[in-house]
């Protein structure tokens, strides 16, 4: 989008016009009006290697060193590691693979591009911002693959100039012509008649010109404030005596980022309709050019909470300082001039290293909001999860949850398994049972309307006694988390907000009930949030539980968590920090030792990520030692498998789809009494130093056994699976002709219901 004066108004214009680069004119390109890109970056040059190759079902390698693994290499040797950023970064290419995957209904393609550019926006601020503050401090540590800050943040900008561009042609090539084919048109300005542009004027003046605030920048007006991820238009002025000025126009999306048109199907962004009326805003003056850009702030702003003498106070500064943080990426449209990318970057601070030109549009984050619901054929078909057939006698009113979880543990795997069907009911039920008399809870992240803490209210305003701990350092969710706690504690809840040097981000819920036999306790630990949203989305496991030795452990570990009393022993749970690191080693070196006496050692882990230096090492040994494990990894690893004599009796597999993979189980052959555990953490440092996490042991044979089946059919999947190869690629498995298709996610919804149909078969 490049916007100026109509031409009756154009003249020579000074001080900032553009210099060596054109004012992009409209081409006619199969049938539709598209502003010409101009000269190709090298990263454009790098898709259409990666696009003309067929190597579009495998992700570019950027993680690994090229340098070959010799015989006996010390397992610190830095060429054993994938890169941890350029990891996260090749697990974007796998969601934006599905963006461009046909298989895929097509409204969901373009969710997913939406979802590359959320997550891109993130890494950026966090990871990137990070390795700018260490570059900054100077310092020299290098990461476990060889690598100083400045050499990732170099390596990085050239990953995500090369993403960006696949991004950009994604929507450009293969998601606009999709939509138009089935009636949806995504319009540009010069597309469209006079007619059509009359009727946007009269829009622009009833509905958008009264919200628009310019911004212009004089020796009265200094540069404005731009906030993190806005989109905004910098406009340059020529004023009646002959200078030049910038202003700033910031875009209103509050209503929308698609402005409809009179035709059916018909969606123009709400930019281009702002670019080409931003005269109206400047009368008197000549509009030279009319550029977006887009800016991202820093999120890594790190405190010492140790030092704190008040988390809340602390968290609430960061978070006004996270609004003021500098900027760390600014992206501009690829025709704006360079003297006004130059001005940009001086006012705000930056590298020329820290600019990202983007041939098209900028910020897809919104696409998803093209779904209105109007199109189901156009998505994935409807789920709607089911009831666990153990508790469909609880929703009929026949029995308590409790009454049930004394006949046995129930295992629930979301979003297959109803999330207000099971733990949500766990603890409403809780809330009113006269006989519970208390009820903790950890609370990481929740819903904006969540019935997990109205129930706590109600608990706590019936007497009960209600404890949570409310984790304000979630990334990103610590103001509304700030807000829950105040909620819950004007209610009489006892909140405890965190402890002091760790996260915690361990998921749990303990009941304490008053029975005619006692007191007795009821559990929940799982692996995902108390949020019912993202319960739908989002696959996790979770154990509800009667089992009196996880109940006292849980009473443990609220003692520890509430009354900061560390020394606490657990029988069923592993926790960490205390001591999940040790377990786990020690399971992996179990398993070696049974691959020593029967040649049957096997390890299986899911989790979200892998990159703590020393279990790697740990399952390098195992495979070593013959020890054959399959790691099913939905983001970065450091792991490099197949890597001779080291690595090659590993195997790493990420599963990407409609469902994102949450859930972490840890399976361990044990010569055939399998030790299975599920619970809150990965493998990565932080979570099993910084972090309280707990896991816990499944014993019931019939879960354990259900646990297996899923591990089988991730291990399985040829229509979602991506493999991980020693050069750092990932390629999609794909079925072999005649091969029947296997989606993981089908087949989880496929088992849920046939569980279902069970269920109702033996009523």
């Amino acid at each position: 989008m490049s916007a100026q004066a109509p031409a009756s108004s154009q003249a020579a214009a000074p001080a900032l016009r553009p210099v060596g680069v054109p004012v992009y004119p409209s081409t006619l390109r199969s049938g539709r009006v598209v502003p010409d890109p101009g000269p190709r970056p090298e990263a454009a040059e790098a898709v259409d290697r990666w696009e003309e190759t067929g190597d579009s079902l495998r992700t570019p390698p950027r993680a690994v060193r090229p340098r070959p693994v010799g015989p006996g290499v010390d397992l610190g040797d830095p060429v054993l590691y994938f890169n941890r950023e350029l990891s996260w970064l090749d697990f974007n290419w796998r969601v934006l693979h599905q963006a461009r995957d046909e298989r895929t209904p097509l409204l969901e393609r373009v969710r997913f591009l939406s979802i590359t550019q959320s997550n891109l926006d993130e890494f950026v601020r966090k990871r990137v911002g990070g390795l700018k503050r260490q570059k900054a401090a100077g310092v020299t540590e290098l990461s476990p693959d060889g690598r100083s800050p400045g050499e990732q943040l170099d390596l990085i900008r050239e990953a995500i100039l090369e993403m960006q561009e696949a991004m950009s042609r994604t929507w450009r090539m293969h998601l606009v012509p999709a939509l138009r084919r089935e009636g949806i048109y995504i319009r540009s300005w010069g597309e469209l008649d006079e007619a059509q542009r009359d009727n946007l004027r009269g829009y622009f003046r009833d509905h958008v010109y009264p919200i628009l605030t310019p911004l212009a920048v004089d020796p009265g007006h200094p540069f404005p404030f731009i906030s993190n991820q806005s989109l905004s238009l910098a406009v340059v002025l020529q004023n009646p005596g002959g200078g030049t000025q910038f202003a700033r126009v910031k875009v209103p999306l509050e209503r929308g980022r698609w402005v409809p048109l009179d035709d059916a199907g018909g969606l123009l962004p709400v930019e281009e309709l702002v670019a080409h009326n931003v005269h109206e805003l400047f009368p008197g003056t000549r509009i030279l050019h009319v550029h977006a850009f887009r800016v991202t702030r820093n999120a890594d702003l790190s405190r010492d909470d140790e030092e704190a003498e008040d988390l809340l106070q602390m968290i609430s500064e960061e978070l006004r300082e996270r609004r003021f943080a500098p900027v760390v990426r600014l992206e501009v449209e690829a025709g704006m001039p360079e003297q006004l990318v130059g001005l940009l970057r001086t006012e705000l601070a930056l590298d020329e290293r820290d600019v990202y030109r983007v041939h098209g549009t900028l910020d897809f984050t919104d696409l998803s909001r093209l779904d209105d619901g109007s199109r189901p054929d156009l998505g994935f078909r409807p789920w709607e999860p089911v009831t666990p057939p153990e508790l469909r006698p609880v929703e009929a009113g026949a029995c308590s949850i409790f009454d049930v979880l004394l006949r046995g543990d129930v295992l629930v795997h979301h979003p297959y398994d109803s999330f207000r069907a099971s733990v949500q009911r766990f603890v409403e039920e809780a809330a009113e049972d006269p006989r519970v008399v208390a009820i903790k809870l950890t609370l990481y992240r929740t819903s904006e309307d969540s019935p997990v803490v109205k129930a706590l209210i109600r608990a706590a305003e019936a007497g009960k006694q209600v404890a949570v701990l409310v984790e304000v350092l979630a990334r990103f969710d610590e103001a509304r988390n700030i807000e829950w706690g105040q909620l819950l504690e004007q209610a009489g809840v006892h909140v405890t907000y965190g402890l002091v040097g760790l996260k915690t981000h361990t998921k749990v819920t303990l009941v304490v009930r008053d029975e005619d036999a006692g007191i007795r306790t009821y559990a929940h630990v799982g692996t995902g949030n108390y949020h019912a949203a993202t319960a739908r989305l989002y696959t996790d496991l979770g154990l509800l539980t009667a089992d009196p030795d996880i109940g006292l452990d849980l009473v443990r570990l609220f003692h520890y968590l509430t009354g900061h009393a560390p020394e606490q022993h657990y029988r069923s749970l592993v926790v960490a920090p205390r001591d999940m690191r040790a377990v786990f080693e020690g399971l992996v070196a179990r398993e070696i030792q049974h691959q020593e006496r029967t040649g049957q050692g096997r390890i299986i882990v899911k989790m979200n990520a892998l990159d703590d230096v020393a279990m790697i090492q740990a399952l390098y040994r195992a495979s070593m030692a013959g020890v054959s494990i399959d790691l099913i990894i939905r983001g970065h690893s450091r792991l490099r498998p197949g890597l001779a004599g080291i690595s090659d009796n590993i195997r790493v597999t990420s599963i990407i789809g409609r469902f994102l993979e949450h859930d972490r189980i840890f399976y361990f052959r044990n010569a055939g009494d399998p030790d299975i555990l599920l619970g809150s953490a990965d493998w990565r440092r932080r979570n099993l130093e910084e972090r309280v996490e707990a896991v816990v042991r499944i014993r019931d044979p019939g879960l354990r056994e259900r646990l297996e089946n899923v591990l089988h059919h991730a291990l399985w999947d040829n229509r979602l699976a991506w493999e991980l190869k020693s050069d750092g690629a990932y390629r999609l498995r794909i079925p072999q002709e005649g091969e029947p298709v296997r989606s993981f996610h089908d087949l989880l919804m496929a088992d849920a219901e046939a569980r279902a149909r069970m269920g109702e078969e033996e009523e």
